[in-house]
């Protein structure tokens, strides 16, 4: 090894060791589509033509964002990889896609073996979750570019839908129901605001969570609930005129995303029960509930849009999965805007 290069603070035989010892988190993945193993200049997928008439190819890209400053103060680092799946797999999910492979992006201040293994075996808990293989990726050892014990994470899948079966939202219309199901906390949006609220009111990662056994800091790292079985089972049945992940944003920001033009949705807010996360985090910013409904989930990490005479079927479908289902509200007529009703 060019030991100019190692005084210079990059250590590549610290690069091979990692990648050895992620390949037994990559395997676990696998897909039978998948051709070789990690290692390569590029990963390789065999998509099965078979099975689609018209495939069309569903991209997505995100990464965690300053939730990892939680994760370096309290030096826990497998969850940030379950967040990162999350937040791409999600964004696809909502097209009707079925995830397919994964390519993750790991970027630090000096290559620790032990903790990109623990990333990159989150990353893969998040794969099996999601039902897509981790293909590859990369890991950059990049000294002077971030500060000491700190790294970035970038994620990026591909999935597949039938077009017949793609979802737009452009069949949505007046009447139609607005359903929610609930998020496992925070997921991975409002970590600024959370960060500068924890500053300002003197509230420690390392104390109690109120009438918790929990730490405040081992809640806020709850990683992000992927949704994946979810949307197959009801997109299997063709019962969802459009999905809306609440990401950045919030409710208000996401749910107009899917609407076509002359639409807007009323969101009953006493629909489904307020977590004592969320009441903390709005007594502690002591500001108007359509400013939080603008930052975060709120308790909600997807919704649907269905047609009203499905909602006995879709109840089922959901009743099986052990799953809730809220109804959050109606569609009406309007300009791509959310209506809040009732209290939160």
């Amino acid at each position: 090894m060019s030991r100019a290069y190692q005084q210079a603070g990059v250590n590549i035989r610290a690069g091979d060791e990692a990648v050895e010892r992620i390949k037994v988190h990559a395997h676990s993945t696998h897909r039978p589509e998948v051709i070789g193993g990690l290692g390569g200049f590029g990963g390789l997928f065999a998509l099965n033509i078979q099975k689609y008439r018209e495939p069309i190819l569903v991209s997505g890209t995100d990464g965690v964002g300053t939730k990892l400053k939680l994760a370096f103060e309290l030096d826990q680092h497998k969850t940030v990889g379950i967040d990162l799946v999350a937040m791409c797999v999600n964004d696809i999910l909502v097209s009707g896609a079925e995830p397919l492979y994964f390519l993750d992006y790991i970027a630090c201040e000096k290559l620790e073996p032990e903790k990109i293994e623990n990333i990159v075996g989150g990353i893969a808990e998040g794969c099996r979750q999601a039902h897509c293989a981790l293909l590859g990726g990369e890991t950059a050892e990049m000294p002077g570019m971030y500060a000491q014990n700190e790294y970035d994470l970038a994620g990026f899948v591909v999935g597949v839908v039938e077009k017949e079966k793609l979802i737009t939202g452009e069949s949505i219309t007046p009447g139609d129901l607005v359903i929610g199901f609930g998020s496992s906390g925070l997921h991975s949006n409002g970590f600024s605001l959370v960060r500068k609220l924890l500053a300002e009111k003197g509230v420690s990662l390392e104390q109690s969570f109120p009438d918790s056994e929990r730490s405040v800091g081992d809640i806020l790292l709850t990683p992000t609930r992927i949704y994946a079985g979810l949307a197959s089972s009801l997109n299997e049945k063709g019962l969802i005129k459009g999905w809306s992940h609440i990401t950045g944003g919030g409710l208000i920001g996401n749910l107009p995303r899917i609407f076509p033009k002359g639409i807007s949705a009323c969101i009953e807010l006493d629909q489904w029960p307020r977590s004592e996360l969320f009441k903390w985090l709005f007594e502690l910013a002591d500001v108007p509930p359509e400013e939080m409904f603008e930052v975060f989930n709120m308790g909600i990490g997807l919704i649907a849009v269905i047609d009203a005479g499905n909602a006995t079927v879709v109840e089922q479908i959901c009743d099986e999965m052990g799953e809730t289902v809220f109804p959050l509200g109606l569609i009406e007529e309007g300009e791509r805007a959310i209506r809040l009703e009732g209290n939160w």
